[in-house]
């Protein structure tokens, strides 16, 4: 089941053909570059490789997968990882990568509309997340998409960072 969202994207608002890209559901045989993608995107706090293959079959979550072509073969550019409880109606984005190589096409805002999209697909109407304090790109991005931050978790990466947290009402599309 592919996701009903597909644009191209480009730093400059023009969409060149190397720069197609397509948000599908990740499958098992992306795990290699799941995992080398995590490794790419960031330097702590990455998820395990066990972890993101629970990700791939777990029915409560989702594992969202940017896909570009290149000479007629899919390439992994980004990643968003959904979390879901079955008695909530919030939705938690873990994490959004993007290949560094691939950084500034907007690719985390293609991601994040595919992410709003996956959560109001599961019936959840809220979707939260954090941030790391000093992930300025981050912080533009999720308040530029209407986020609001509602509170802080102290000490909360690898390295003592805080995390923002934010929040955003989905109204149905």
């Amino acid at each position: 089941m592919d996701l009903p969202l597909e644009r191209r994207v480009s730093r400059n608002g023009h969409a060149p053909a190397e720069l197609d890209v397509t948000i599908r559901p990740a499958r098992l045989a992306d795990l290699d570059a799941l995992v080398a993608l995590e490794h790419a995107a960031f330097a702590t706090d990455r998820a395990e490789r066990r972890a993101i293959r629970h990700a791939l079959g777990s029915p409560s979550m989702s594992l969202l997968a940017a896909v570009a072509q290149d000479a007629g073969e899919e390439i992994l550019v980004g990643a968003a990882t959904l979390e879901r409880r079955r008695t909530s109606l919030v939705a938690r984005l873990s994490s959004i990568a993007v290949s560094p190589a691939r950084a500034g096409h907007g690719l985390g805002s293609l991601l994040l509309d595919a992410a709003e999209t996956d959560t109001l697909d599961h019936d959840r109407r809220r979707l939260r997340l954090e941030v790391r304090a000093d992930n300025g790109a981050g912080i533009r991005l999720y308040e530029r998409h209407g986020y609001t931050r509602y509170g802080t978790k102290p000490d909360y990466y690898e390295d003592g960072m805080e995390a923002w947290c934010y929040e955003k009402v989905l109204a149905p599309r």
